[in-house]
């Protein structure tokens, strides 16, 4: 099938085309022209307005194949990812078993040459995700893991995390952490602040994230090697990050796209959808997330999805599980981000810089190169529910609620999905 897009913006650095409009065909998986012409095609989309980029990749998503099925499967997951706009996802090691042997990394990878959304592995740093003993990670790498984390666990022991910076040296490996201090956070609900007091919830404070980023940003200063840190929630933690970068340290970080657009007082009413680890905070830590995203500090953003069934999320709040659901409207949040950041560069931070973080090429976009792109309608309005949510979960505070901005079609492997 020819396929043509009709005039999007592209963002892609590596191309010739970046930041212009043109129209682009894709033939058989590939892009066959890109020009002022109207290609002849099967298929025209109407494209004006909308941002074409390499395809979306997902920093760490949870996903309950093997082990919870229940709560998402491979296949779930890639229908999800697919709508959602992403084209490949690297997913956490927390599932049972843990993906901590090649038996795992196989299982998740295997089937990747004819898959439209591909899965990448993200391997676990000790085994059972403990915190106590390492895996092997050398032979992981070997196996096709992209980095090495915990996944939702901290990496809390010290010399743990000493001796994971300096093993990973030696195939200059990736490590990424979800920095919190376990023992501060035992037992927390929600962000510590006047709204957990107002709720009589006990708080998750900012200090058990900034510790941890102050504790690991001093072990890598101290024994070398690369750091992620994942999802950082708290306004500290950014201006430490932000240090260190300035001093030459070789650390990176995200956040969700949640992250900044959300504010505790949303648990007013003690809806499970909006509770979260990282906790939402209050409105000095949102801007702080914004400043940090415009001036580069943060490098990317995730999904942070992370599916949950009913019997474990529509509880008593104390009660239930963390986690939403979030694949399928990170796009919405990129435009409403987008009041405050130049959306190119949030395009940007969903497309280049997590495979550049992980060392995986970035699609370009050019004549005679694989399609391997999204399609993204910042002004689509649309309404998210049953009838589409593809996710096996339903944890999402903005299920049956209409939002703006959408991914129309994904290209990749030979493969497409487009909106009808």
């Amino acid at each position: 099938m020819r396929i043509l897009l009709q005039s999007p913006r592209i963002v892609n650095t590596s191309s010739p085309f970046h930041l212009k409009k043109k129209n682009v065909l894709i033939v058989n998986g590939r892009i066959a022209e890109i020009g002022d012409k109207n290609f002849q095609a099967d298929k025209i989309i109407d494209s004006d307005g909308m941002i074409l980029s390499a395809g979306w990749f997902d920093l760490g998503t949870f996903v309950g194949d093997p082990g919870l099925e229940h709560r998402e499967s491979l296949s779930s997951l890639t229908k999800a990812a697919s709508m959602g706009g992403f084209t490949e996802v690297a997913i956490l090691p927390n599932t049972n078993p843990t993906a901590q042997t090649k038996n795992e990394i196989s299982y998740i990878t295997q089937s990747n040459d004819s898959r439209l959304v591909q899965i990448h592995s993200l391997a676990a740093v000790t085994k059972n995700c403990k915190g106590e003993e390492l895996t092997d990670m050398i032979d992981l790498h070997s196996a096709g893991a992209v980095a090495f984390t915990d996944g939702l666990k901290s990496l809390w022991h010290t010399d743990i995390f000493l001796k994971s910076l300096q093993y990973l040296q030696k195939f200059n490996g990736l490590l990424i952490d979800h920095p919190e201090d376990i023992w501060l956070d035992l037992f927390g609900q929600m962000h510590e602040g006047p709204q957990s007091v107002t709720l009589g919830l006990k708080g998750m404070p900012r200090i058990a994230e900034e510790i941890a980023v102050s504790r690991n940003l001093k072990l890598l200063e101290y024994a070398g090697g690369r750091l992620h840190f994942a999802r950082i929630s708290s306004a500290k933690s950014v201006n430490l990050i932000r240090a260190a970068k300035k001093k030459g340290l070789n650390i990176s970080c995200d956040i969700t796209g949640f992250q900044a657009l959300l504010l505790d007082t949303e648990l007013e009413n003690f809806d499970t959808n909006y509770k979260t680890n990282p906790p939402l905070r209050e409105k000095s830590d949102a801007d702080a997330l914004l400043k940090g995203l415009e001036d580069g500090t943060i490098d990317a953003i995730c999904s942070g999805h992370l599916p949950v069934d009913d019997e474990s999320k529509f509880l008593e709040f104390d009660q239930a599980d963390f986690g939403m659901i979030n694949l399928q409207t990170l796009a919405s949040q990129l435009t409403s981000l987008s009041d405050e950041i130049k959306l190119e560069e949030l395009i940007l931070k969903v497309s280049e810089a997590p495979r550049h973080l992980l060392s995986i090429e970035i699609p370009k976009i050019d004549i005679d190169e694989k399609a391997n792109l999204t399609l993204f309608d910042p002004n689509c309005e649309w309404e998210f529910n049953s009838g589409n949510n593809f996710s096996k979960s339903k944890n999402s505070p903005w299920l049956n609620k209409k939002i703006k901005g959408k991914a129309i079609a994904v290209f990749n492997n030979g493969k497409s999905r487009i909106d009808e």
